[in-house]
């Protein structure tokens, strides 16, 4: 904790806080009806994205879900251009054609969320293969679900990143249900980070509810693959607040499983705890960035519901085959 600047922290707390109020908004906004298609919310989950994107620039490249806002966010995708995306806005950050499931900026090193589960992390070893033949010092980072540890894409990924010494990580955000079904029916070992001594690569399991552990966890598997180390394993327990996707009621969690996680693990409580009990930040400072974010999310609502739908001589642009 110690490591990182005063104007760091506020950065850590803005991200988590952004993600958080973002998602938030989403799901009022869906339950309206005025958001087309579906959502899937990564609120809870805020520490992980944070805590594994503060150590990146914009030459490094992720890859992410269909749980995707969090890492959009915390890879510094346009607030604003993702909420017109999330309507189907021309003023999307993809004009409105890829919806939340599909949001990217390659600018900003986000390859895209990806509806296909396990989708990610084949691309990240082309990103690292691309990192090592350029001699750059570049990283690739793909994050997936525990539903998406058991894809062979996933499996293969690992191996070839492995086998060409890749500077890859790879990010299971683990929070305990593949779509409805517990972790603890569908995955064969104790820790998804046994899986990785299989493909020759180490691996980590840290706590995603604590943002200064997976930054940490992170800050070594990074460095490792910038200095020619190769690739890594983390995974990242941590827990969804909403259903998998907007709709669910979760019948299959338990009586106040949610209710018990927010009071006790809630990832932006306990850093606030932490820092305000270290006299790193002060209490108002957070209020103040609390603020901030709400303004910003109520303008970027805004602006989306009021922001025109793409037009249909669009249809057929910015696609890789001219039909």
């Amino acid at each position: 904790m110690s490591e990182l600047s005063k104007n760091q922290l506020l950065d850590a707390y803005r991200m988590m806080r952004t993600i958080r109020d973002f998602e938030v908004r989403v799901h009022d906004e869906f339950a309206k009806g005025g958001i087309p298609g579906f959502v899937h919310l990564y609120a809870g989950e805020e520490a992980s994205a944070t805590g594994i994107c503060m150590h990146l620039n914009d030459e490094d490249r992720i890859a992410s879900t269909h749980r995707g806002h969090g890492h959009c966010i915390a890879k510094g995708v346009d607030v604003m251009g993702m909420m017109a995306e999330i309507y189907g806005k021309e003023t999307g950050t993809c004009k409105g054609k890829g919806g939340s499931m599909h949001i990217a900026d390659l600018d900003r090193g986000m390859l895209g969320a990806n509806g296909i589960v396990g989708g990610g992390p084949p691309l990240i070893c082309g990103v690292g293969l691309a990192h090592k033949m350029r001699g750059t010092d570049g990283v690739g980072i793909a994050f997936f679900g525990d539903g998406a540890s058991n894809q062979g894409t996933t499996l293969e990924a690992m191996n070839l990143a492995t086998v060409w010494n890749l500077p890859c990580i790879f990010v299971v955000e683990n929070n305990g249900y593949a779509e409805t079904t517990s972790s603890e029916w569908s995955v064969s070992c104790d820790s998804y980070a046994d899986r990785a001594a299989g493909f020759g690569m180490p691996g980590t399991t840290c706590d995603g509810h604590d943002f200064f552990a997976v930054h940490e966890t992170a800050g070594e598997a990074i460095k490792r693959a910038r200095s020619g180390g190769g690739p890594s394993f983390i995974e990242v327990k941590l827990n969804r607040y909403y259903g998998h996707f907007e709709g669910d009621s979760q019948t299959y969690r338990g009586d106040n499983e949610v209710e018990k996680i927010k009071a006790e693990k809630d990832c932006l409580m306990l850093f606030r705890k932490r820092v305000t009990e270290a006299n790193l930040l002060d209490a108002s400072e957070m209020d103040a960035i609390d603020k901030e974010v709400a303004e910003l999310i109520d303008e970027s609502v805004k602006k989306a519901e009021a922001a025109a739908e793409p037009s249909v001589d669009t249809l057929l642009t910015d696609v890789y085959v001219s039909y």
